[in-house]
């Protein structure tokens, strides 16, 4: 099992990137897959997740209505789409798998314990 995590950068305040991670090894369809956000010095916190097929999507507070997940099952990639971003978006972005025996209640996906599968990571910096 592999998830290539890509796309972070440099960013000024207020500005936008998207984030990519391919997954190999395992299906979409059976697996959840989440993002990760570890800001320097902090533990890592969940930022979103999505559940089967590109179905079923859930939300951090500190992220609802700036980013959005979505999925390309052919592609076997999972996008976060980040925008608005600030200062204390600063960090290292992980992405996640889990097998995905059901419905588990929201909080679950965002927990980074619930996991199994780790990619290595991409770093992104917002800065003016």
């Amino acid at each position: 099992v592999q998830l290539q995590a890509s796309g972070g950068g440099l960013v000024q305040p207020g500005g936008s990137l998207r984030l990519s991670c391919v997954v190999s090894g395992i299906s979409l369809g059976e697996h959840a897959i989440g993002w990760f956000h570890q800001a320097p010095g902090k533990e890592r916190e969940g930022v979103s997740r999505i559940r089967g097929s590109g179905g079923f999507t859930g939300y951090g507070d500190s992220v609802k209505g700036r980013f959005t997940i979505s999925s390309d099952n052919h592609k076997k990639t999972v996008y976060l789409q980040m925008n608005s971003l600030n200062f204390e978006d600063t960090g290292t972005y992980y992405c996640a798998a889990l097998n995905d025996r059901g419905f588990r209640g929201s909080a679950y996906y965002l927990k980074s314990e619930s996991y199994e599968y780790w990619g290595q990571g991409t770093h992104v910096t917002v800065s003016s």
